[in-house]
């Protein structure tokens, strides 16, 4: 590689770009799909229901506690599909490059998607790099789109929900929003919180094979716990009734939203689910979380209530209530 640092060339669709095509995505990502580099992936799909998201990733910094962009753009783009009951399969991986950016940097990334997509049993099929002008990038943003199928019994949605259903988080909330935020001010922490970046497809279909009671799931991503139940408050037209001591959350980020000003529920996750179940499948679903890798610390948080209508209202540690809104704006910019 010329230099060891990507060049202006190496998007041109030329020599360099099939230079970089060869030393590095397609020997990381090398599946039968991929292999022919044609401008598409011909692909089987064993089912007549698929789901299909697309996602892109601008987080800052691309390498941090637990996880890097690649890493990132891979889970967050499987839980995507998995939030909707689907078994993700292929993937496509769309790079945007500033000019300068290290050799060693993308193939660090890229080697993390490659794991990361091996690990989770999903294909990285098809892909496309562009490079733009040193100072016109911020080194590297990633887009990644994904192709699952949902089984025919499988039907989630949060216009479904009805009062009485509960509300249960998969375990500690804020872990990236503080793994991130700490990393890139350089705040130093007496315990490292690392993000809890994973690909949840297999939780999800432990929580779906535990009970035919499971209404809604969702990955509270951007703006954290508190916009996700906002938004299942706003699909449903019911209120939602938290309990804030119910609601775990590490010491470590306790003590940083302390010391920062910022509120647990608001920030990001991209290891966690929210489930909304009806009151029969609550203990199902909940030793099922409890009894997957991903989710021991899974707790039952609160219920879906006929009061406040489209609203989220948290009952506070010394019983007072208040009303949880959604952020006007950006609490933590380039999060993911």
């Amino acid at each position: 590689m010329n230099g060891r640092q990507i060049l202006l060339g190496h998007g041109s669709g030329g020599t360099l770009s099939h230079q970089l095509i060869h030393d590095l995505f397609l020997g990381a990502f090398d599946n039968e799909y991929l292999a022919p580099l044609n401008d598409q992936a011909v692909l089987p799909l064993p089912s007549a229901r698929i789901a299909f998201t697309t996602d892109s990733y601008v987080v800052s910094p691309i390498f941090f506690p637990g996880g890097d962009i690649g890493k990132l753009a891979v889970c967050g783009t499987i839980n995507d599909l998995a939030m909707g009951g689907a078994e993700p399969l292929y993937l496509s991986a769309s790079f945007i490059i500033e000019e300068g950016l290290s050799f060693d940097e993308l193939k660090r990334i890229v080697s993390s998607m490659a794991e990361t997509a091996r690990q989770a049993g999903v294909k990285i099929v098809t892909g496309d790099t562009k490079v733009v002008e040193r100072g016109k990038g911020d080194k590297v943003f990633i887009n990644t789109a994904g192709v699952g199928i949902v089984r025919e019994e499988v039907t989630l949605s949060p216009a479904s929900i009805r009062p009485g259903d509960v509300v249960i988080v998969s375990g500690f909330v804020g872990d990236h929003g503080i793994a991130i935020i700490t990393h890139r001010e350089g705040i130093r922490m007496e315990t490292p919180v690392g993000s809890d970046c994973a690909p949840l497809h297999g939780l999800a279909g432990s929580i779906l094979s535990a009970s035919v009671g499971v209404k809604a799931m969702r990955d509270p991503t951007r703006g954290g716990l508190a916009t996700t139940l906002n938004e299942f408050a706003a699909s449903s037209g019911f209120g939602i009734l938290i309990d804030e001591k119910a609601v775990p959350v590490r010491e470590e980020v306790r003590g940083a939203c302390e010391l920062l000003g910022f509120d647990p529920l608001y920030l990001a996750n991209e290891g966690k689910l929210v489930a909304v179940v009806t009151k029969d499948a609550a203990q199902s679903v909940l030793d099922a979380m409890r009894g997957n890798v991903l989710g021991p610390d899974a707790a039952i948080i609160g219920e879906v209530v006929s009061d406040h209508p489209g609203r989220v209202t948290l009952k506070t540690a010394i019983g007072n209530r208040r009303i949880v809104d959604m952020l006007p704006g950006e609490q933590l910019p380039r999060i993911c």
